[in-house]
């Protein structure tokens, strides 16, 4: 037998389990004697399915249903409120999906009145006490607190008392129940471990064991096997024992002999697998397996032929409060019976599959398991496929096992469940249990439990319960008692098609299955339809009704079609909704969906009329057309359909209904061409409409001649043929039926050619591919050419692209290999002159582009190669000539044909550049190109200077300089250099060959000084390939300062360019007295940027002066501009004198980095302005110098103070760091492993590392773990070392900045013991040095503030504040000091925190 796919292996050490070669149990180890013939299994009491079947049936009914209160259990039921999947509950418009997993009530939760009402009186009567232990058979045991078992019939009538409260008070609670298979036998187990056999026919006492197992202990379990002589128990020790029942000389006896031992783990759970009558010949009842759970593992054991385990599978990590739990179930896997063990404990649950083979062996393999979230305390299977799970809340789920969906969540809290607890930590005999299982016991309910016949009895303290699964139609109904048909629907659905879990009730094969379900659909769906009527708002708002409607008429049209009955829908239901208009207008509307995705090709000739009329009294025409040409044509009237469609326009309605109805597929070409063919030859333009209508004729003609319908589906195949000949003979008349006076020949070409050329034509071109083995349809291809001649080249109607488009077709017609078509040559050559003609300077464009697609499509055979090319350059059809060129590869002319076009201009730098860049081209024909692009490069450069620069960058770099001689505009030779030279063009050329030529490059400065003079300070800053002194007297020639001082500068010559600059800057303040407003703030910006420049200038320069030849250059600049504002302020504008005081404050602000304060100041004084002014004109601008000192000299202060503090509280935790004691792991040294204290040999240096290992400097010196550096010895711990033994050879002293395996610091400590033959002062003093994770932290602590260091800052202010330069700044490296980054900030946050 195959396993399932997803058969896993359940052995701990190896891939694949074979039971059959596991060593036997240990005996010593569980306590198991041995014994010759153990016992037999008992029948079952699940059902068998097949693992794939859909259907489960459901066992006879144990009890009478006449005393069960069924209402309880539906108000009580989770699912009566909210069962199945919650977002079905929900209206909808339409059913999108039918098979929605909707499982509504599965299950049925009920009262046993007359049980429960008895054990309530008992316990008042005959102080029976309260319920403990439930077991279901043939009949109903109950076991009480006081010793008592009560016995029901299936009628719930009390038939037996056993036990008396007397014997109550000797043996305690009744703790566990069994009934064996036949039902004439009941095993009572107590809480103080004695065991009761009684007989149920007549109520006798047959047996009372004292003796089988440890005295003190009370029975959790008691199980009758399959053989009615053998029972299992357990005790509240954890052990099992094996009870064999005797009758010897009409004496009855039990022996005893224990399978498992407490001591060794405790069990808490057994099971016996039951099989049912009809199995009994089973092969795996020869082995009589038991399942065992302890608190740890589960374990199965065969009792037969000799004790054995078959199986160990451990829990793994489990909650300790979970409570193991066991299940067996017969299920049909693949065609054959066989057993699966579920247990659980905790929120996994386990399936094995357990079979046997050919020799009797058990194979074991592991199912997917079942992830749950909540804790279990009750595991019960209802049938093969249904599962009944109890969490810890008292909440029962009822679970699919295949798909492991859960069905339904019921709550039972109300039950008051029964718990076992005090018999699990054995109360009655002291509470004398480990702590592991009376943690169990808090959740333990096994007794209350008990599964029969598909059916469960739960045991409350009150009352007692029972789920059984409905029947299918119980959970349908269900449903439709709470009025929700949707769901109903959907739920009978799922029975249908065989996909609903948990089924019952359902007997046959699948046919008759399905017929069942489907008669009690088609019922809901008349009582949905009724109440659709009945729910139906009779006042309201038109809309309200619409919308009701619609929410319902979709569910019965889905339905119906789903079950293939129409007669139902457009019978019943179609009557009974008609009797509204507004639901028989939804009704109507509702089918058309599914007309057009073909769900619903036949409808009654009643119904189609109905919805006809409806949609055209609600003018929804092409709603109507749509729908008619998907519907079979025997439901509609033909002759009233044709009118309306015809007077609606509805061509595709009538084409599809002359065509399926009538067999006709010439009358719609006929009255398509009476439409549009009189406009056309009257020369009249169409309307939308119309062109609308000779599409649909064109697209018409072209499905007839190719076997499709229109405007979908296919021919018959027995009369495709016949069609395409009428088709052709329909075309090729001479005249239409209706001929008129001034009709020409061939009437359906001529109006086809005119409505649309081109497309007509590959109407034809498509179905000639289709012609080539039809002898008469070769002849009608022929026919039709010729007519086509006929009508187009004899009549003047048509445009050259229409005749064109003629030729072009047959060119490509005649190309083909296996052509059969004759056309004149003569036609090709007067189409060649029409389309050439010189004269006609109309359609130029047309015309070419006509004669191009003629020669593409293979017309070019047709015609003389030279007299083509020689009309073509007639008629300026360059195109035409560069494919002719082209083919005869003369490349290099194809250039003048690009120059020549007017549109194609800029091409030519594509084509030529492709031309010399692909392979593929002779060396030859490249050359050619070449020296043709050479010829014309003055015209290529005058297209497009750009383009022209990038070829020749890329392919006439070497001829650059003669190719700009021959330029004779210089205009364009600026256009061509800019291209060239101008990076921020982005043309690339050989740098090399430029620094070989800066001639190029200073002809270039000079036009651009001439054309565009303001980009000539940037080109130089960004070319390298000029040379200075040219470049100078270029600039000076075209009286451009700026660049001759920016050369001046790049040259060296500092002060010469301070004085062009300088020389500018006066100018410009010169004339701020001079002009409008407007014109003075031109000047005042253009004052500004040059004062800026020469600012800038003297900035760059002044780090590499002297002090007398920096005041050179400030000083001058300085007087510039405050006689300047000598002279503004004799005059009379304010604004002008605000600005020079504006720019003299920028010029001593930027000076005083350089320039020494008090030189500054007498600079100031001494001038003749501010030197006989008041001290009140100057007071603001050295107040402002002061302030800046002053705040910078507090700035450098304050950080100097920071700093310092910073470093000494740095250095002090490093200090503390270095000086602190190491703490040994170990007292032993790590290589000769004796304790350092108890060595005799005296005193001996111990080395202790930072890692805690610790050695003697002998056993390390041993290992070679020591370096003398410097004339220290330096030591690397050899443990931590050990793993990298290939580099034990490199130089220690290098390795100290690397390792982390170093010591702290290097530690010598003299040994605690010393010989009395020593001096105390012959101790080694400890000594310490910084080692590299010193280092290491201490780098850490460095970098703890990103930024520049905090000793670097110091120094630079330091440096600053002691130069003997004087100024505010000191120039320095401006562009290196920390200072001039953007980013510089004090952190003057407090510092970190170092663990101690």
């Amino acid at each position: 037998m195959s396993e399932s796919p997803e058969t896993q292996s359940l052995a701990s050490a190896s891939s694949q389990l074979n039971l059959a070669e596991a060593e036997g149990i240990d005996d010593k180890e569980f306590d198991i004697p041995q014994v010759d013939t153990p016992p037999t299994l008992e029948s079952i009491l699940n059902e068998t399915e097949d693992e794939d079947e859909s259907f489960i049936l459901e066992d006879p009914a144990l009890l009478n249903m006449d005393n069960i209160d069924t209402h309880s259990g539906e108000t009580s039921s989770l699912a009566s409120s909210d069962s199945g999947d919650r977002t079905n509950l929900k209206r909808r418009k339409k059913i999108s999906d039918v098979s929605l997993s909707i499982h509504g009530s599965v299950v049925r939760r009920s009262v046993l009145k007359g049980v429960s009402a008895q054990v309530v009186s008992a316990a008042d009567r005959v102080d029976a006490g309260l319920p403990t232990a439930v077991v279901v058979s043939n009949v109903i045991a109950v076991g009480t607190s006081h010793g008592l078992a009560l016995v029901f019939d299936p009628n719930q009538a009390l038939r037996l008392c056993l036990g008396s409260t007397a014997v109550g008070a000797q043996y305690g609670a009744v703790s566990a129940l069994s009934i064996n298979s036949d039902c004439t036998r009941l095993l009572c187990g107590f809480a103080k471990g004695q065991i009761t056999m009684w007989d149920l026919a007549n109520g006798k006492l047959l047996r009372t064991i004292t003796d089988a197992h440890p005295p003190g202990t009370a029975i959790l379990h008691i199980k009758f096997t399959d053989d009615p002589t053998a029972a299992i128990c357990n005790d509240s020790g954890g052990s099992v024992f094996e009870l064999a029942f005797k009758r010897v000389m009409g004496v009855r006896t039990c022996e005893s002999r224990c399978l498992f031992s407490g001591a060794k783990g405790e069990v808490c759970c057994i099971e016996p697998l039951l099989v049912k009558l009809e199995l009994r010949d089973h092969p795996i009842t020869q082995h009589a397996l038991l399942a065992m759970a302890s608190l740890t593992k589960v374990l199965v054991i065969g009792l037969k032929p000799s004790l054995k385990v078959w199986l160990t599978f451990p829990y793994g990590k489990t909650n300790p409060a979970s409570v193991p739990l066991l299940s067996w179930q017969f299920v049909a896997v693949q065609g054959a019976v066989t057993p699966m063990l579920a247990f659980c404990r905790g929120d996994a649950i386990h399936f094995l599959l357990v079979k046997t083979d050919e020799s009797g062996a058990i194979h074991v393999s592991k199912q997917k398991q079942l992830h749950l979230h909540y804790d279990l305390i009750n595991l019960t299977w209802i049938n093969s496929r249904t599962l009944a799970l109890l969490d810890s809340a008292e909440k029962l789920h009822v679970v699919d096992r295949h798909s492991q969906e859960e069905l339904e969540m019921v709550d039972i809290a109300e039950v008051q469940l029964v718990y076992n607890s005090s018999h699990f930590k054995s109360l009655a005999t002291g509470g004398n249990v480990s702590q592991a299982l009376a943690l169990v016991a808090e959740k333990a309910c096994y007794q209350s439990v008990s599964a029969y016949g598909g059916q469960i009895i739960y045991l409350g303290t009150k009352s007692v319960h029972v789920i059984t699964l409905r029947t299918w139609r119980e959970r349908v109904d269900y449903l439709l008692k709470q009025e929700r048909f949707i769901e109903a629907l959907s739920l009978a659905w799922s029975f249908h098609e065989g996909k609903a879990k948990a089924v019952v009730g359902l007997f046959g094969d699948q046919s008759k299955r399905k017929g069942v379900v489907a008669d009690r659909m088609a019922e809901i769906l008349l009582q949905y339809a009724d109440r659709a009527l009945k729910k139906c708002p009779e006042q309201g708002k038109l809309q309200v009704m619409e919308q009701h409607f619609e929410d319902m008429v979709p569910v019965m049209v889905d339905y119906c079609l789903l079950l293939e009955r129409t007669d139902l829908l457009f019978g019943q239901i179609y009557s009974k909704l008609s009797e509204i208009s507004v639901a028989k207008g939804v009704f109507l509307e509702c089918l058309e969906p599914y007309i057009l995705n073909d769900k619903l090709p036949s409808i009654t000739p009643q119904v189609m009329k109905d919805l006809l009329i409806h949609l055209q009294d609600r003018d929804m025409m092409e709603n109507i057309e749509a729908c008619i040409v998907h519907m079979d044509i025997t439901s509609l009237d033909i002759q009233q359909v044709v009118h309306m469609c015809w007077e609606h326009c509805l061509y595709d309605a009538m084409i599809y209904v002359y065509n399926k109805g009538m067999n006709d597929y010439i009358t719609p070409m006929e009255k398509l061409f009476q439409v549009i063919g009189p406009l056309l030859r009257a020369g009249k333009s169409l309307s939308d409409e119309q062109v609308v209508m000779g599409n649909k004729l064109l697209v018409y003609i072209s499905c007839c001649l190719a076997g499709r319908a229109y405007p979908l589906g296919n021919i018959p195949e027995d009369l495709v043929s016949l069609v395409k000949h009428q088709v052709f003979e329909f075309l090729i008349r001479l005249h239409s039926t209706e001929v008129a006076s001034d009709e020409e020949l061939y009437p359906q070409i001529r109006t086809l050619l005119h409505f649309d050329t081109r497309e007509f034509l590959n109407v034809l071109a498509l179905t000639f591919e289709d012609f080539r083995n039809d002898k008469q349809a070769v002849e009608h291809q022929q026919r039709i050419v010729d007519i086509l001649l006929t009508v187009m080249v004899e009549n003047s109607d048509f445009t050259p692209s229409q005749v064109g488009c003629l030729f072009t077709f047959l060119a490509r017609q005649l190309a083909k290999p296996d052509n059969t078509l004759f056309v004149n040559r003569m036609l090709f050559d007067q189409v060649l002159e029409f389309l050439c003609s010189p004269d006609d300077e109309s359609r130029h464009a047309e015309r070419q582009q006509v004669l191009l697609e003629l020669l593409q499509a293979g017309g070019i055979v047709q015609f003389d190669e030279n007299r083509l090319i020689t009309m073509a350059e007639k008629a300026a059809f360059y195109q035409v000539c560069e494919f002719m060129y082209e083919k005869k590869q003369l490349y290099d002319k194809i250039i003048s044909c690009y120059l020549n076009d007017p549109v194609r201009k800029e091409d030519v730098f594509n084509y030529i550049h492709n031309m010399l860049s692909i392979p593929g081209y002779s060396t030859e024909e490249k050359e050619s190109v070449w020296n043709k692009t050479m010829e014309h490069i003055k015209d290529l450069v005058s297209v497009n200077p750009s383009k022209a620069a990038e070829l020749l960058a890329v392919h006439f770099s070497s001829e650059i300089r003669v190719i700009v001689d021959q330029l004779e505009d210089q205009y364009i030779v600026f256009q061509l250099l800019q291209s060239l030279l101008d990076s921020s063009d982005g043309v690339q050329v050989n740098r090399e060959l430029l620094q070989l030529n800066p001639d190029i490059h200073e002809q270039y400065l000079d036009l651009l000084c001439q054309y565009d003079p303001h980009r000539v300070t940037n080109f130089l800053r960004v070319s390298e390939y000029y040379r200075l002194e040219e470049a100078i007297q270029i600039t000076e020639k075209h009286k451009l300062r700026e660049a001759s001082a920016y050369l001046l500068e790049k040259k060296g010559d500092v002060h010469a360019a301070f004085s062009v600059l300088l020389e500018i800057l006066k100018h410009r303040l010169s004339l701020l007295n001079n002009g409008t407003r407007e014109k003075n703030e031109e000047t005042v910006q253009a004052a500004e940027s040059t004062l800026e420049e020469t600012i800038a200038l003297c900035q760059r320069n002044s780090h590499s002066l002297n002090q007398q030849q920096r005041e050179a250059l400030w000083f001058p600049l300085l007087e510039a501009v405050m006689s300047a504002q000598k002279l503004v302020k004799d005059g009379s504008s304010s604004h002008a004198f605000e600005f020079l005081k504006h720019l003299t404050k920028q010029v001593l602000n930027s000076m005083t980095g350089f320039i020494a304060l008090p030189s500054i100041l007498q600079r100031i004084l001494q001038d003749p302005m501010y030197g006989k002014g008041k001290l009140g004109e100057i007071q603001t601008l050295i107040l402002g110098m002061l302030d800046t000192f002053n705040y910078e000299q507090t700035l450098l202060e304050t950080t100097t103070n920071l700093l310092n503090h910073d470093l000494h509280w740095s250095l002090c935790n490093l200090r503390g760091a270095v000086s602190r004691g190491l703490n040994p792991k170990q007292e032993h040294c790590n290589v000769c492993l004796q304790q350092y204290k108890r060595r005799q040999e005296g005193t001996e240096e111990v080395i202790v590392f930072s890692c805690g290992h610790i050695y003697h400097s002998q056993c390390l010196q041993s290992k070679d773990c020591g370096v003398q550096t410097e004339g220290q010895t330096r030591w690397t711990c050899y443990k931590c070392n050990s793993s990298n033994k290939g580099g034990r050879h490199r130089d220690l002293g290098s390795e100290l900045n690397k390792s982390r395996n170093t010591s702290l610091a290097q530690i010598k400590v003299t040994s605690a013991y010393y010989s009395t033959n020593r001096n105390s002062d012959s101790r080694k003093p400890t000594e310490a040095a910084l080692e590299p994770q010193q280092i290491q932290a201490f780098d850490q602590l460095r970098r703890l503030y990103r930024g520049p260091s905090r000793l670097a800052i110091l120094t630079e202010l330091s440096r600053n504040r002691n130069s003997d330069k004087h100024g505010l700044f000191q120039p320095g490296s401006v562009a290196n000091s920390v200072f001039q980054n953007e980013n510089f900030q004090l952190r003057l946050s407090p510092p970190p925190a170092i663990e101690d």
